[in-house]
C-alpha cells in the first residue's frame, strides 16, 4: 500500500475530529450562555443580586454629577465611541458591507446566516426585555439615552451575535491557526468593550449586560452549528446555499 494513503487517511480524520470538536464546543457554549442567563434572570430580582448591581453602579459613578465618574476626564468620550458599535445602526450598516462581500465571494449561506442572526437577535433581544420590564439605572447617572427596558443589553447581545459570528465566518477562510485565532480574539473583544461601556455609561445594570453576552453568544453558536449543518448536507447534493470556497492569496 503506498506511504501517501495512510498519510491522507490520517489528514482527513484529524480533519475530521477538528469539525467535530468545534460543534460539541459550540454545543457547549450554548448551553452555559442559556444557563447563565437564567441564573442571571433569577439573581436579578433578588437581594444579591441587585446589591451586586448597586455595588458595580456606585464604584463607577459616585454621584449623578459627570465628573465624578471612574477615570480621566476622556474616558467617557471614549465609552461614547466604542459603545456605538452595538447600536443598531451601525451593526446594520456594518452587515450590509459584510454581507454584500460575502456575496460577492459567492458565500450565499454566510451572508443568509449574518441576517439571520442580526434579525433574530434583534427579535430576542426586543422579546426578553418585553417579558422581563427590568428598570434601567437612575436616569440622573445615565450618560447616554435610553429607550426601553434594562434587562438583558440589547447592545451586548447583538454586537455578541455579529461580531463573534461574522469573526467565525471570517476566520474559516483563513488557514493558519495563529490568523484564525486573532479574528476571533478581535470579535470577541469588540463584543465585550461594547458591553463594558453600557456599564461605564450607566445605560444598564452590569447583570444586564453579563445576560446580554451570554444569550448573545448562545444564539450566536446556534446559528454557527445551523450553518454548519446546512454547509454539510448542501455540500452532498452541490446545491441550494452551500458556500463556495473563498481563495485566500498570501
Amino acid at each position: 500500500m503506498p506511504l501517501s494513503e495512510p498519510v491522507h487517511f490520517l489528514r482527513r480524520a484529524v480533519g475530521f475530529a477538528r469539525v467535530e470538536f468545534a460543534a460539541l464546543l459550540a454545543l457547549l457554549i450554548i448551553g452555559l450562555g442559556v444557563a447563565a442567563f437564567a441564573e442571571l434572570a433569577d439573581d436579578m430580582t433578588e437581594a444579591d443580586g441587585q446589591n451586586f448591581d448597586l455595588i458595580i453602579l456606585s464604584a463607577l459613578r459616585p454621584s449623578a454629577n459627570p465628573s465624578d465618574a471612574l477615570g480621566p476626564w476622556w474616558l467617557e468620550t471614549a465609552a461614547n465611541d466604542i459603545t456605538a458599535l452595538g447600536g443598531l445602526s451601525v451593526l446594520a450598516l456594518f452587515a450590509t458591507v459584510a454581507v454584500a462581500f460575502l456575496l460577492i465571494q459567492r458565500k450565499r449561506l454566510s451572508a443568509f446566516m449574518l441576517v439571520l442572526g442580526l434579525i433574530g437577535g434583534v427579535m430576542l433581544s426586543e422579546g426578553l426585555k418585553a417579558v422581563f420590564e427590568r428598570e434601567r439605572p437612575p436616569s440622573a447617572f445615565q450618560a447616554v439615552e435610553t429607550i426601553n427596558a434594562s434587562f438583558p443589553s440589547g447592545h451586548a447581545l447583538l454586537s455578541t451575535v455579529f461580531y463573534l459570528s461574522l469573526a467565525v465566518m471570517l476566520a474559516r477562510a483563513f488557514p493558519r491557526r495563529h490568523v484564525k485565532i486573532y479574528v476571533i480574539a478581535v470579535g470577541v473583544t469588540i463584543a465585550v468593550l461594547v458591553g463594558l461601556t453600557r456599564i461605564y455609561l450607566a445605560a444598564h445594570w452590569a447583570t444586564d449586560v453579563f445576560a446580554g453576552w451570554s444569550i448573545g453568544a448562545a444564539w450566536a453558536m446556534a446559528l454557527w452549528l445551523v450553518s454548519h449543518a446546512v454547509d454539510r448536507r448542501q455540500r452532498r447534493v452541490h446545491s441550494g446555499l452551500v458556500d463556495e470556497t473563498l481563495v485566500v492569496e498570501g
